[in-house]
């Protein structure tokens, strides 16, 4: 009896520190606003209008620094739905990213395929990808998980420096840049809004998923996995179309990537590539899409803002993360506080 008191006394008082936390307060205001449809709506239309609007009156550095950010928030949600929905640690992420790019690369120089006819070949080299590192380990949790998927990544990384169609150490040099319905994408400004394009669209997709049964699923599975096994969900299955959806996000980016910079190389996905890439997601919020994009953002925005400073910028980069794993281990935006009816749902509930 006295432990359900004391129970019960932990979680007012920790329900009493999110409502007097100025942060949670100002997030469950703009949640409030973002309730109505019109303001929603109104807000998601200026913020693309002047997205578009950017590259005609900004340099080319900006767009080049604005054009990572979107290749960032892409490759930021695919593992998001790892991470984030269905609560798998990843460690070798940049593995998609490069059997994307490596793929899109092979069928330009040497096949000379049109690019926009690898983007599904790239996309089912994902998936083949996505089957063969998931199908064998998903049983696996935690550190053991994130260990096999660490060793995936770096297996495919020295099997890109070592393997004749990739180029070795090398790499692929001369990738042709494609045509979009006659207009030639050469210019920094086409690659800023194929990229904000690729974004919305993963965005877009990572909001229906979210909301899917196969989102409540992931979201049921990621908190009480034996509760999801109990109640009927094939826990494996679902794990690994979370594989192989945040495999394909990977993937594509890379595939984008590849004609952009025109060459790819094996140390262009290091193990701290991947690193980065879950930095973002952690300092976000896992599971947050908006939480995601901000994280995105920071990790790209951040270092070009202290470049001044040198090397410096990544020690003063690594004491604000630790602070804010410290004081803020939900990420930069936090969910509604107050535990509202989807907080409430038992895993029938979110699965039904």
């Amino acid at each position: 009896m006295k432990e359900n008191q004391i129970g019960l006394q932990t979680a007012d008082t920790q329900t009493a520190a999110k409502q007097t936390n100025p942060l949670v307060r100002f997030v469950d205001k703009l949640y409030e606003l973002f309730d109505n449809r019109k303001i929603r709506f109104s807000v998601i239309a200026v913020a693309v209008a002047v997205l578009l609007y950017l590259p005609m009156r900004t340099n080319m550095y900006f767009m080049e620094v604005m054009t990572n950010v979107w290749f960032y928030v892409v490759m930021c949600l695919g593992l998001n739905i790892i991470v984030g929905f269905a609560g798998l640690l990843s460690l070798g992420y940049a593995a998609f990213f490069a059997v994307g790019a490596y793929t899109t690369g092979i069928l330009i120089l040497r096949y000379g395929m049109s690019f926009w006819l690898t983007l599904p070949i790239s996309a089912l080299m994902a998936v083949i990808a996505g089957l063969a590192i998931g199908t064998p380990t998903l049983k696996l949790r935690s550190d053991y998980l994130a260990i096999v998927t660490l060793g995936f990544g770096e297996m495919t990384r020295l099997a890109a420096r070592n393997m004749a169609i990739t180029g070795r150490a090398t790499g692929l040099v001369g990738i042709s840049r494609p045509y979009f319905f006659g207009l030639h994408l050469y210019k920094i400004n086409h690659y800023y809004y194929a990229f904000l394009a690729l974004a919305i669209i993963a965005i877009f997709i990572s909001y229906r998923l979210m909301d899917s049964r196969l989102g409540r699923a992931w979201k049921c599975i990621r908190e009480d996995e034996d509760a999801a096994e109990a109640m009927g969900i094939n826990v494996v299955a679902i794990r690994l179309y979370a594989f192989i959806l945040g495999s394909v996000f990977g993937a594509l980016a890379g595939s984008f990537m590849a004609i952009k910079m025109t060459a790819i190389s094996p140390d262009s996905f290091l193990f701290t590539q991947s690193v980065n890439i879950l930095l973002a997601v952690v300092l976000g919020g896992m599971g947050k899409i908006p939480g995601v994009i901000l994280g995105a953002f920071v990790m790209v925005i951040f270092p070009e803002v202290f470049r001044g400073i040198g090397q410096y910028r990544m020690l003063i980069f690594g004491l604000v993360l630790l602070i804010l794993m410290i004081y803020r281990p939900q990420g930069l935006w936090p969910e509604r506080s107050g535990g509202g009816p989807i907080e409430e749902k038992t895993c029938k509930d979110e699965v039904i």
